[in-house]
């Protein structure tokens, strides 16, 4: 390493990430963990209902990620869910 370089961590690696065009990248459970999901589920009303229990609970500052509040199982369960209906 040179100088005031630093050593970048996986964690902001991963932040720096852009999700593809056509979708968005949402952080889910305790250990926030990535997803990128296509933006047609933002029309689905059981994501809608998700996405506004994350306001409410976290706020809307979250240095510009979207963080949601559910486990990552029950978060897994439900993008099958969204894919099937889509």
């Amino acid at each position: 390493m040179c100088g005031s370089e630093m050593p970048r961590t996986r964690e902001h690696e991963m932040m720096k990430r852009k999700a593809p065009k056509g979708h968005f990248a949402v952080y889910v459970g305790s250990e926030e963990t990535r997803f990128v999901v296509p933006t047609s589920y933002l029309k689905n009303p059981v994501f809608q209902e998700l996405l506004d229990r994350a306001a409410e609970e976290y706020g809307f500052d979250n240095h510009d990620r979207i963080v949601l509040p559910c486990e990552v199982p029950s978060f897994e369960r439900l993008m099958a869910f969204i894919g099937k209906c889509s």
